[in-house]
C-alpha cells in the first residue's frame, strides 16, 4: 500500500538552516532520526494528510526539535496554526503554498514549491500506479476537481515536477495528472459496464446483493489486480458507486 515506504521531504532554502518537514512518517526511531540529521533546525512540520503512514511521528518529531505541527485537521496539529488553501509557509528564503486537494481524503493538501517548479501531492498522486479515493472519507467527484486543479496549476504556476507521498518523483507533472484523470475516467466506465453485467445477471434469475455489490464490481474490474489489494479497491469503487449515483 505504501510501495516504498513514505517520502518524507526536508524543504530549506539553500544557504539556510532552517527546514520545514512534510509528513514525518510512521514512528521508527531510524528514520525519525535520519530525518532530524537531514532537517538541522526545524521550523514547523506539514502534514498532507491525516493518514497514519504519513501522520503518526509527526506531534513526536515536532516535540522533540521545539517546533509545531500545522495540519488542515485540528486533531493532528501541535501548537495553534492551522494549515489551508492559500496558506504560504516561509522559511527565510524558502516558500512553500498550500493547495487544498481533497479527494483521496477530506483533509488533503498540496504544496507547491516555486522556487523548484514542484508540488508535492501526499497521496494524491503517487510516484507509480495510482491512489485510492478513501470511502468514505474521500469523495470521487472532488478527487476529480482537485486533479484539474493541479493541471491548471502546471500552466500558471510553471510546476514541471511531481514530488509524491509514495514512490519516485515524477518529472512531467502535466502528463502525470492527465494519466491520472484518463484512469479514473477509465475505470468509471469499466464500473458501468460491470454493473450492466451484474444487472443482466440479476434479469435472469441470479441474486443480487446490494451489499456485496462493491464486492461483485471488483472482482470484476479488478480482475488483474493482486486480490491483496481488493479490500482497497473497494474502498474506490465505494466512492465510484457514490460518484455515478450522485449524477443519476
Amino acid at each position: 500500500m505504501t510501495l516504498d515506504g513514505t517520502n518524507t521531504w526536508v524543504l530549506r532554502a539553500p544557504g539556510s538552516s532552517r527546514s520545514v518537514v512534510v509528513d514525518p512518517g510512521p514512528s521508527v526511531e531510524s528514520h525519525l532520526a535520519a530525518i532530524g540529521d537531514a532537517a538541522g533546525d526545524v521550523s514547523a512540520v506539514l502534514l498532507t494528510h491525516h493518514h497514519a503512514d504519513h501522520s503518526e511521528a509527526a506531534r513526536e518529531f515536532a516535540e522533540r526539535h521545539g517546533c509545531g505541527v500545522r495540519a488542515l485537521d485540528p486533531a493532528y496539529r501541535l501548537g495553534s496554526e492551522g494549515l489551508g488553501e492559500g496558506d504560504v509557509v516561509v522559511v527565510d528564503d524558502l516558500e512553500v503554498h498550500v493547495v487544498a486537494t481533497p479527494g483521496h481524503t477530506s483533509d488533503s493538501l498540496s504544496f507547491v514549491v516555486p522556487a523548484d517548479g514542484a508540488v508535492l501531492t501526499g497521496d494524491t498522486v503517487l510516484g507509480r500506479g495510482t491512489t485510492v479515493v478513501a470511502h468514505p472519507d474521500g469523495e470521487l467527484g472532488a478527487y476529480l476537481s482537485s486533479l484539474e486543479r493541479l493541471r491548471a496549476l502546471c500552466g500558471e504556476q510553471s510546476i514541471t515536477s511531481v514530488w509524491p507521498g509514495h514512490g519516485p518523483v515524477i518529472t512531467d507533472a502535466l502528463g502525470a495528472i492527465d494519466h491520472y484523470l484518463a484512469h479514473r475516467q477509465e475505470r468509471l466506465d469499466q464500473v458501468r459496464d460491470a454493473l450492466r453485467v451484474l444487472h443482466a445477471r440479476a434479469r435472469s434469475g441470479e441474486r443480487l446483493d446490494h451489499e456485496a455489490l462493491p464486492r461483485a464490481i471488483v472482482e470484476i474490474v479488478y480482475a488483474d489486480v493482486d486480490p491483496v489489494l481488493w479490500g482497497a479497491a473497494e474502498l474506490s469503487v465505494r466512492a465510484q458507486l457514490s460518484f455515478l449515483s450522485s449524477r443519476g
